[in-house]
């Protein structure tokens, strides 16, 4: 408990932001996106295993394997690319191609779906963790997510060619590179005073230089 209620404060909290914001549904947003629901999948089994009487019962079996992976190999690697997919066109000064980071997303998203979700259905019927062999009873199950492992490689592959192809195809980003129109759905919604924006690092070059203050600046 002393996880879950902080931790679902966290997603409500997440959850109130996005209410509150205007959505332009680049790849950066529904990495943020799919970062949520799959820490929330994973807190909802979390909450499970709380539960005294299972959790004895689903001790070192593949429930709890999946209830982890969804908290940390997908929640938290998905965070990590909606801020790669956020934050290298200023880090770099070079864009890349949204299209192939959408398609990035959706395979990534259903290989890692596939490769953990069955695990849950493979602990209900108490296959163990740590075996290097099963029953062909748990077989089924093992093919699909073992077809989803491969499509993840798969996909993290294609994540590095699209690395490639932006060092090689990507152009130059300007200051503030996210209040291009072309990253924007609803292009009216913004103005020329709102594409000035007044934090720091959208205020300096693309990527910034060395020193580029010669003091700490002052916002007000």
């Amino acid at each position: 408990m002393i996880i879950a209620v902080p931790t679902g404060i966290k997603i409500f909290s997440w959850l109130a932001t996005s209410y509150g914001g205007t959505f332009a549904f680049n790849t950066p947003m529904i990495y943020a996106l799919g970062f949520v629901f799959l820490f929330t999948v994973g807190g909802l089994t979390g909450v499970v295993l709380a539960n005294a009487s299972l959790d004895i019962a689903f001790h070192d079996t593949y429930y709890v394997v999946a209830h982890f992976h969804y908290v940390l190999s997908m929640g938290a690697v998905f965070a990590l690319f909606a801020a790669w997919y956020f934050w290298s066109p200023k880090a770099e000064g070079l864009t890349y191609n949204d299209r192939k980071g959408r398609l990035h997303f959706w395979g990534l998203f259903i290989g890692v779906n596939l490769t953990f979700l069955p695990m849950h259905f493979l602990g209900l019927q108490g296959m163990p963790r740590r075996i290097a062999d099963y029953p062909d009873a748990f077989a089924g199950w093992n093919l699909i997510s073992s077809a989803g492992s491969i499509l993840s490689v798969v996909m993290t592959a294609y994540f590095i060619s699209l690395i490639c192809d932006k060092f090689e195809e990507g152009k130059e980003v300007p200051r503030d590179g996210w209040a291009k129109d072309e990253y924007l759905e609803d292009i009216l919604a913004w103005t020329d005073n709102a594409k000035l924006s007044k934090n720091i690092e959208w205020s300096v070059d693309s990527p910034p230089h060395f020193h580029t203050f010669n003091k700490l600046p002052i916002q007000s």
